[in-house]
């Protein structure tokens, strides 16, 4: 391997459950890796020997699961392989900064998936790639403009009052049956109701 290739995984965020961590440290073995682990009731430490570095890969225990952080500087391309496929397999979020001769490609990874790639060569950079938002300033612009939620809203209170009405009637003359399909259709309108006054 190039001696000048490394890749930098900044802000890094994977969550994982204690068989997810088990597992990568089986298939770390099974590449041939040497590696220790060390275990407190904070974290769990990986210690992975690459030559003659040690990369240390930590996990912050939350709520009886585990989360992968910190920034992590790779030499090795079999370890950085299994690094990229760690994010892409557990959609987690990364910035990953890769160090070619004289050039930096920088990609923003966020739930597993490529969100924006930039070339930096000294003082220039480059968007190679830029993922487009799923929601768009005009698209936003528009529902903050219209008024189809107050409508609805309006419309809602009516339905919800005559249904409140066929419940009265329905309990009144003993049809549970009717009751209850009355009761399960008010729980739709009151959700529906709670959404449109968000």
């Amino acid at each position: 391997m190039n001696r000048s290739h490394e890749v930098e995984y900044c802000n890094l965020e994977v969550r994982f459950d204690r068989r997810q961590v088990q597992n990568l440290i089986r298939e770390l073995i099974q590449q041939g890796y040497s590696l220790y682990w060390n275990e407190s009731d904070q974290q769990f430490l990986v210690s992975v020997r690459t030559g003659r570095r040690l990369l240390k890969l930590r996990f912050q225990r939350f709520h009886g699961r585990y989360k992968m952080v910190g920034d992590y500087v790779v030499k090795d391309a079999r370890l950085s392989q299994w690094m990229e496929k760690l994010i892409g397999d557990s959609k987690g979020h990364a910035i990953v900064k890769r160090f070619r001769d004289r050039q930096v490609l920088i990609e923003n990874i966020m739930f597993g998936e490529i969100i924006r790639l930039v070339e930096v060569s000294g003082m220039e950079h480059r968007i190679i790639y830029q993922k487009k938002p799923q929601v768009t300033v005009e698209d936003m612009i528009q529902a903050f403009k219209s008024n189809r939620a107050e409508q609805r809203a309006a419309v809602l209170r009516y339905e919800i009052d005559y249904e409140l009405a066929v419940l009265h009637e329905a309990l009144r003359q003993g049809r549970t049956e009717e009751a209850e399909a009355s009761k399960q259709k008010l729980r739709g309108m009151r959700t529906e109701m709670l959404q449109l006054e968000m």
